[in-house]
């Protein structure tokens, strides 16, 4: 005899509800491959910029490493004003609970803006412990276009410092090691690698039109 499912009680509901993030819309709520989903790492490198481009799009939901929570409120970014624009998940879960929402079919593009070198390294080689990089994984096996917009992409990079610091800028000297990791990034299937904001916005543009949609 097949015992009753248990249902669960309101500390296990809880939980769950913590791990899925501060918008628990159902998936399966969204029309098939409607929405846009950007992760956003621990990475300040154009991460203003960045999340403009995120603002012009329609229909987005954001997906926050653990690094990203931190490091937005530095560059004035908090996540109680982006959820007046975004869908809002972050990193509370071990198995990155918020993925299984590409599953659902939601989501026609991913786009990972800006993405640390440590998250570039883990994607090139098939490493999934966050929530951009389990992202970027299930994308890629379910078919759906990954956009990532690589820090790390020249000899030298100039860096806007976080609010908080007493410069303004920082230089940067990427090492081999992470020019080769954008490298090896191209070579991944359904990944494009952007090198500025300006590629991102280009590629994004031209996604825009492939979908038959628009800025906003």
């Amino acid at each position: 005899m097949i015992p009753p499912v248990r249902q669960p009680g309101a500390e296990e509901a809880r939980r769950w509800a913590a791990a899925l993030g501060d918008d628990q819309a159902p998936a399966t709520e969204d029309a098939p491959r409607s929405r846009f989903a950007w992760c956003v790492t621990g990475s300040g490198h154009y991460l203003e910029e960045s999340m403009a481009l995120a603002a012009r799009l329609p229909d987005v939901d954001l997906f926050l490493s653990a690094a990203a929570d931190e490091v937005l409120p530095l560059y004035g970014l908090r996540i109680e004003d982006l959820r007046t624009r975004f869908r809002v998940f972050r990193d509370k879960s071990a198995s990155a609970v918020p993925v299984g929402r590409l599953y659902a079919e939601a989501y026609h593009t991913v786009v990972i803006a800006p993405a640390t070198s440590n998250t570039v390294a883990k994607c090139a080689f098939g490493f999934s412990d966050s929530l951009p990089t389990n992202m970027f994984a299930q994308a890629g096996k379910l078919g759906i276009p990954n956009l990532v917009f690589a820090c790390d992409t020249e000899p030298v990079v100039i860096t806007k410092a976080p609010r908080s610091s007493d410069e303004e800028w920082f230089t940067l000297r990427p090492r081999n090691i992470d020019l080769d990791n954008v490298e090896r990034l191209r070579a991944i299937d359904f990944c494009t690698v952007l090198r500025s904001a300006a590629e991102l916005e280009a590629a994004l543009a031209a996604r825009l039109k492939v979908l038959r949609l628009a800025w906003v």
